[in-house]
């Protein structure tokens, strides 16, 4: 049996009502449960795994998946429930960047047939994400979007958004650091990633793996004018561990000591901050995903090489 964590705004969809109907009808076990206000996702979501439930699917945005992962870790480990996603919302950018379906039927048919694997759970302070912590430039993007433009633009509209603000940018002076290096800098953005991308499909750490115990971080630091935007631009291209604007690098934790507050979105949730640490909790949570995941490090063994090694353990124990 699996139970669907459903936002309430996306409870009344057609398309979202014909996707369970469309999963009973073909056999598949599955409750629903429909948030009515912030912080209902979370304690549905802790309240799931204390009643035994295997498979918790959240259906929303990026907001409700991240409201669901901190409600799922309250819990002791062994009580976590596997996780799905039905994706919802206007940017989606987990579900997009791990290869799951997007339009309701196949997506809620994929979080509750597809296998689960262990991946990292960041947290920046107290406060738990699956997908992006980002900091500076970006989380202004994102908190400064009208929510009408996000639903006629999609992830579109974040780039739109960044393009009439780029020119009237600001820095934030503060120190990073992390294992085995440390940085004064004034940021225009830092993005602390377990996945690859935010705000809408732009790729901020597009090396990210889910399960290897590391974050992907990176700044970007210091530019003034058009002249160093273009150099900046060119290093976010070749992503160079310390170059003269960018830094591209992978670390288990990093902490930043700000002179002013900086404005955070962890999985699109804004909050601001003048100081936080983040760091991984390894293999936390088990999340529902393709096979073929280009997000896991860790290689699954297909179907065939499982058979071969039941087979062998077989005749060995002859």
């Amino acid at each position: 049996m699996a139970r669907l964590i459903l936002n309430g705004k996306s409870a009344q969809l057609p398309a979202v009502r014909e996707a369970v109907f469309a999963r009973r009808q073909a056999g598949d076990d599955i409750e629903v449960r429909v948030t009515w206000e912030q912080g209902d996702a979370a304690r549905m979501a802790e309240q799931a795994g204390k009643a035994g439930v295997k498979r918790l699917i959240a259906g929303g945005g990026d907001g409700t998946v991240n409201e669901v992962v901190n409600g799922l870790m309250r819990l002791p480990r062994e009580y976590r429930p596997e996780l799905g996603i039905l994706p919802l919302g206007s940017a989606n950018d987990l579900a997009a960047s791990v290869g799951l379906p997007l339009d309701p039927e196949p997506a809620l048919e994929a979080a509750i047939r597809l296998e689960a694997f262990p991946v990292d759970v960041p947290r920046l302070g107290d406060h738990h994400y699956l997908n992006m912590a980002s900091g500076g430039f970006g989380p202004e993007i994102t908190s400064s979007t009208p929510k009408t433009l996000k639903r006629l633009l999609g992830g579109g509209a974040y780039s739109l958004i960044g393009a009439l603000r780029a020119w009237h940018f600001k820095l934030y002076p503060g120190r990073l650091e992390w294992e085995g290096g440390k940085r004064s800098a004034s940021l225009f953005l830092v993005a602390i990633g377990n996945g690859i991308q935010a705000g809408g499909g732009q790729p901020l750490t597009p090396s990210a793996k889910l399960d290897d115990g590391l974050l992907d971080v990176l700044v970007i630091r210091d530019f003034k004018g058009l002249a160093q935007m273009r150099q900046v631009i060119a290093e976010l291209q070749s992503r160079p561990r310390h170059g003269e604007f960018v830094d591209a690098f992978r670390t288990p934790w990093l902490t930043f000591e700000g002179d002013v507050e900086l404005p955070i979105t962890l999985d699109g949730e804004p909050c601001q901050r003048r100081s936080f640490r983040v760091e991984l909790d390894p293999g936390a949570l088990s999340l529902v995903l393709p096979s073929d995941c280009e997000m896991l490090s860790r290689k699954q063994p297909d179907i065939s090489d499982r058979l071969a090694s039941q087979q062998e353990s077989r005749h060995h124990g002859e």
